[in-house]
């Protein structure tokens, strides 16, 4: 008699004993679970030995990644705490400036004018953005886009910083790969720990301000606290890419304030898939390489740039990573009746 077979999706039994206690019964379960985490941190891993042989793309790697930890925090801001900040550049010059301090002006080592720099530009930037917390929507982001011009003006016009010219003598780092896996290794550790933060309390509370700010505040927990958390958390993440950036190029200068670092993350945001965090991370390993590559093109590059996100947005609003989750998570195999 010959065996009945029917098709059965993949995670259906998987997804009912994984939702609150993570129970899983064989090394398959646990490769469906674990395959694209250990995929994205191969592939992240791998990629300055794919591009050994060309230093340029090793540069390119090294933005990319800086990119996507503004996406990140883009990501984490506009659906976690739903604050949509558009002065993701006031975070990066905020980040290299003081990392150029720390290093020229205090002679400290790289390995700690980066860290040091980071915690505390992102302690300057939440406190700056402190007397915005109250505000909501377009009212926020259009004051977050100011701050980057802001101080843009402000070191043009007083001459401080190196004024026009920037802060050289920044110490770089000691070799190619060290300057590779430093960005690498940050976003990784970025990315799995706030994808574990947004599932914690302060999380769920996070994203409960951002459902309904009202109902939290009534519960009797501080909305303004919640949101301090929220930004100071993007702001260590823009304020890393900054003070990375400030080394790679061993110089610290008003461009780290280019709206380039506020437009791009949002648009590897709006390709990746809002809302998932890998989403930050694929729209951000997309748009990089890919003005690189359209520079051939001269002026023209940017009619195309344009039409690619255009296409993006029409065809695939909803993102990349969140296309790619559904149709994972409907494979199906042949099983026994």
């Amino acid at each position: 008699m010959d065996t009945m077979m029917r098709k059965e999706r993949i995670d259906r039994g998987l997804k009912v004993r994984t939702e609150g206690i993570y129970a899983i019964t064989s090394a398959r379960e646990i490769l469906y679970l674990m395959g694209p985490r250990i995929l994205l941190i191969a592939g992240l891993l791998a990629l300055p030995f794919v591009f050994e042989l060309a230093p340029y793309w090793k540069k390119v790697i090294n933005i990319m990644c800086a990119y996507a930890l503004l996406a990140l925090s883009f990501d984490f801001l506009a659906n976690y705490v739903g604050l949509v900040c558009l002065g993701g550049a006031f975070f990066t010059g905020v980040g290299g400036y003081f990392a150029a301090i720390f290093n020229v002006e205090l002679g400290l080592p790289i390995w700690v004018s980066m860290p040091v720099a980071t915690v505390v530009g992102a302690g300057f930037c939440t406190l700056c953005l402190l007397p915005c917390l109250p505000l909501r929507g377009v009212y926020f982001a259009i004051v977050t886009l100011m701050y980057p011009l802001l101080f843009t003006r402000i070191i043009e016009a007083l001459n401080i910083l190196g004024g026009t010219n920037g802060m050289t003598g920044v110490a770089p780092f000691p070799n190619a790969y060290v300057e590779n896996y430093a960005i690498i290794v940050v976003v990784l550790v970025f990315l799995f720990a706030m994808r574990r933060f947004v599932n914690e309390d302060a999380g769920l509370v996070l994203r409960a301000v951002k459902d309904n700010d009202q109902s939290v505040r009534a519960s009797g927990i501080s909305v303004t606290r919640m949101r301090i958390i929220g930004v100071f958390i993007a702001s260590l993440l823009g304020c890393f890419a900054g003070a990375y950036i400030a080394h790679l190029y061993m110089w610290a200068g008003i461009s780290l304030f280019a709206l380039d670092f506020s437009i791009i993350p949002i648009a590897a945001v709006v390709i990746g898939g809002g809302g998932t965090l890998v989403g930050a991370l694929i729209g951000a390993f997309i748009l990089v390489p890919l003005s690189e590559i359209l520079r051939a093109f001269g002026t023209f590059r940017i009619v195309i740039y344009c039409a690619i996100l255009t296409g993006f947005i029409v065809f695939k609003s909803e993102g990349i990573m969140i296309y790619l989750q559904r149709k994972y998570h409907q494979f199906e195999r042949w099983v026994k009746v």
